[in-house]
């Protein structure tokens, strides 16, 4: 999917979570919407994504700094993440992932990365999410796992087993609580 095709479907799901969802769209709507604290994070990712995978490095790295700053929120430029990502909120993310499916929906304060310190970005060590997963404020991903798709993540829970499609998972350490 090319970066123009990602970030459309990024702002149809920003417009259907503002409320607009069904409705037609203005251009105000539109233009509230692209300007949002929820959708400027995510654009300055796709495009510090796609300045790591044209090979433009300083560029990516000063636009993910940006992000830092700005929004509180670190997201590894090497992290593939599908369409439809959607951050109700996004002071003290971090987003160290090996990729992570559409649709995804991630709150504050959620952590995906290594169990120990891996300064090379090893893929090895990193979850896989998959799509349509939401992951709750505070919640906690770790190592090498593979996240299903259609998983819950509540809030505060620390992940660190794979979890199946269609799950949903809660506390220290998360255990399952519903399968659908």
């Amino acid at each position: 999917m090319i970066l123009r095709e990602t970030l459309y479907a990024d702002l149809a799901r920003q417009y259907f979570f503002s409320g607009k969802g069904g409705k037609k769209t203005t251009t105000l709507g539109l233009m509230l919407a692209i300007f949002s604290p929820r959708f400027t994070p995510i654009v300055i990712f796709r495009l510090s994504h796609w300045c790591f995978q044209k090979k433009i490095s300083l560029l990516a790295k000063i636009l993910s700094m940006i992000n830092f700053v700005i929004f509180g929120l670190e997201i590894a430029v090497r992290c593939e993440i599908g369409p439809g990502l959607y951050f109700p909120h996004t002071q003290g993310t971090v987003i160290g992932a090996n990729k992570i499916g559409e649709n995804a929906t991630i709150y504050h304060n959620v952590t995906f990365g290594a169990r120990e310190i891996d300064l090379d970005y090893s893929s090895s060590s990193r979850p896989d999410i998959g799509d349509n997963v939401i992951v709750g404020a505070g919640a906690k991903i770790l190592g090498p796992i593979v996240i299903g798709n259609n998983v819950r993540v509540g809030a505060n829970a620390v992940v660190v087993d794979s979890v199946p499609s269609g799950a949903t998972v809660v506390g220290i350490p998360a255990r399952i609580v519903k399968q659908v």
